[in-house]
């Protein structure tokens, strides 16, 4: 029976209203974390990456600190250089065969997102350092400081006001970005809408569905974040 368009959109979200909420739900969870433990990941790489080597240091801290930037930058490298897809299948699937770790679904989704997100954070972050007055780390240690406490008593919040609007992008891009995880079974809302039409082969609407709630949820998002910014600039 053809109930046309709007009536098979309807029967849809009639029979699987609860499923998209939690695919929806899930994706949600795996894009606010992952964006949180990502800028954690990338402002720590940043930090570290940056610490000075002096001439006067001594030359094992000279070769540890030259390690720490070497893997700083291969870590960038790397996940910047790969898509989120295959590092999903890798992660996944190469913890069981690699490291005898069964991972669910949701934690290697999780992982995968932190870390992507990281990778670009690194980036994100060096340049809200950079923006702030280099004056400020000189003041910090002439009264005394050390390199770590003016990090994070006077850089990092300045710095972090800078790319508010930076990691509020990332955040809607790892909502939209999540459905890649359907590629290891992570039963957020793109894996939801692909079971729905293919119980029913009815594709174009239950993918019109999703469409529908990625737009809710990224623009509630988008607005969430600029009401935050405007705040923070007062």
């Amino acid at each position: 029976m053809d109930m046309g368009f709007w009536g098979w959109v309807y029967f849809l979200t009639q029979e699987y209203g609860t499923v998209f909420l939690n695919g929806a739900g899930i994706a949600l969870f795996l894009a606010v974390m992952g964006t949180l433990l990502g800028t954690l990941i990338g402002s720590c790489g940043c930090v570290l990456a940056a610490i000075p080597s002096l001439p006067e240091d001594k030359r094992i801290k000279r070769l540890a600190l030259h390690a720490v930037r070497w893997l700083v930058a291969a870590y960038v490298w790397l996940l910047r250089g790969t898509p989120m897809m295959v590092q999903a299948m890798v992660i996944y699937y190469g913890a069981s065969a690699l490291f005898q770790w069964d991972l669910t679904p949701i934690s290697a989704g999780l992982f995968v997102v932190s870390i992507n997100t990281g990778a670009y954070m690194v980036e994100t972050m060096r340049g809200g350092i950079q923006s702030v007055d280099p004056g400020q780390m000189e003041g910090a240690k002439a009264i005394g400081m050390g390199y770590f406490q003016a990090m994070r008593l006077i850089i990092l919040p300045q710095a972090f006001r800078n790319i508010i609007p930076q990691i509020g992008n990332f955040l809607i891009s790892n909502i939209k970005d999540t459905s890649v995880l359907s590629i290891i079974t992570v039963n957020e809302l793109f894996y939801c809408g692909r079971e729905a039409a293919g119980n029913y082969f009815r594709y174009f609407e239950a993918f019109f569905i999703v469409c529908a709630i990625y737009l809710i949820l990224t623009s509630i998002m988008t607005l969430l974040l600029n009401r935050f910014e405007r705040v923070l600039t007062r």
